[in-house]
């Protein structure tokens, strides 16, 4: 990892923060100083800034540059489940454990690669390294997300999600008894302060807008299982703001805490999230376009062993 230090002197004071790095370390384009800020890597007298901030005379500015990815995403001809495929678009049900695109510690086994590998022509849609991503997943979540095809697909689908028309709705499992039959959370998600890795609810005017609406499905003693729907799409957003309710995600071991936690009845893999139900508007047709996916063997075997 380089680290790099360096103080903001007088005659740079006001500058973008984004702008002023690029200037000062010139091997980072400044597209590659914004991602570096958007992940928690650039602090300002030891705290995270926005792109935007405006740099003050005597500022101390430390920077983390982890090596640069490979600009070429390299195919692999892994087995995918397509529920649906066409020349537009592919909407695939993505099994818990998969790296939805390359990232620290994940260079190789990836949906990007295994779809670029599928279709050859999603290469350079949407970035070279996350062919027609359009939307992800973690890792330990499973279940439907949609893959552009062609750069009309794309910028149709990403307009429709940041105008909230793109339904999405999970299943979760979680611990605690939910009070109510439903609930909204409307919190602000951001970078965690002192952890870049993780996200945070933020108060209002530091994070970005983050609405979660769930439905209580079942109760049990010591867990709920819930229908939850995304009105955006925030990273980690169902994760942190069902912890933020004190009723984290089951599995979920950077947000789940340890305190007061009843321990799992059986063993369990990844996360108890499943992306279950995908709709939007096909960028061909104009018609609504909708997909399910069943609950999968490992939430089922949970919640049959709960009722048991």
């Amino acid at each position: 990892m380089d680290v790099r230090r360096l103080t903001v002197d007088a005659s740079a004071a006001g500058a973008r923060l984004d702008r002023w790095l690029a200037e000062r370390v010139p091997e980072l384009s400044r597209a590659r100083v914004q991602t570096l800020i958007d992940e928690g890597r650039v602090r300002v007298d030891g705290r995270p800034r926005k792109a935007s901030h405006r740099v003050g005379p005597g500022e101390r500015v430390e920077v983390e540059i982890p090596p640069a990815p490979p600009e070429t995403l390299v195919p692999e001809p892994l087995a995918l489940t397509i529920v649906f495929e066409d020349d537009a678009l592919m909407v695939i049900d993505k099994p818990v454990g998969m790296v939805v695109h390359p990232g620290a510690g994940h260079a190789t086994g990836t949906l990007a690669a295994a779809v670029l590998a599928h279709a050859p022509g999603t290469a350079g849609v949407g970035g070279p390294r996350r062919p027609g991503v359009v939307h992800r997943l973690d890792k330990d979540t499973s279940g439907l997300l949609v893959i552009a095809k062609t750069p009309a697909a794309y910028d149709s689908l990403t307009a429709q999600l940041q105008t909230r028309t793109v339904t999405r709705r999970y299943r979760a499992i979680v611990h605690g008894r939910v009070s109510g039959g439903s609930g909204v959370v409307d919190k602000p998600l951001g970078r965690h302060l002192h952890d870049r890795l993780r996200m945070a609810v933020l108060p209002r005017g530091r994070g970005k807008p983050a609405i979660t609406r769930f439905t209580v499905l079942e109760r049990f003693s010591q867990f709920s299982d819930l229908e939850v729907r995304l009105e955006t799409g925030r990273t980690h957003q169902i994760r942190v703001h069902m912890a933020s309710l004190g009723h984290p995600v089951v599995g979920d071991r950077v947000y789940g805490g340890r305190i007061g936690r009843a321990p799992l009845p059986i063993p369990f893999e990844g996360l108890a999230l499943h992306a279950a139900e995908l709709a939007f508007v096909h960028p061909v047709t104009q018609a609504r376009a909708e997909f399910a996916s069943p609950l999968p063997p490992r939430m089922v075997r949970f919640l049959s062993h709960l009722r048991g």
